[in-house]
């Protein structure tokens, strides 16, 4: 009687762990979020902004005063473009 009541009971708690198995495992499915499809332009590329040869030499003209003076930061970047507009000279 006591095997009896044993295999009884190991059936019993392997049934309770394999529903809860089944449970934890379960999926349930759910209806795709609405999708809304926006029609756009095609994108254009926009064309590479070239430097003529003279704004070139001018900006490393202006680099290389900006070097000789020993500045960096916005005291470079402030240096550059008063250059710049100066046509590359240094700034007076």
């Amino acid at each position: 009687m006591k095997i009896a009541a044993r295999l009884l009971a190991s059936f019993a708690l392997a049934g309770f762990v394999a529903t809860g198995a089944m449970a934890a495992t379960s999926t349930t499915t759910t209806a795709p979020a609405a999708t809304t499809t926006t029609t756009t332009a095609p994108t254009t590329k926009k064309p590479k902004s070239t430097m003529t040869p003279e704004k070139t030499a001018i900006s490393k003209q202006c680099s290389a005063l900006a070097d000789q003076k020993g500045l960096h930061g916005k005291d470079r970047e402030k240096f550059r473009s008063a250059c710049k507009k100066n046509g590359g000279k240094a700034p007076s």
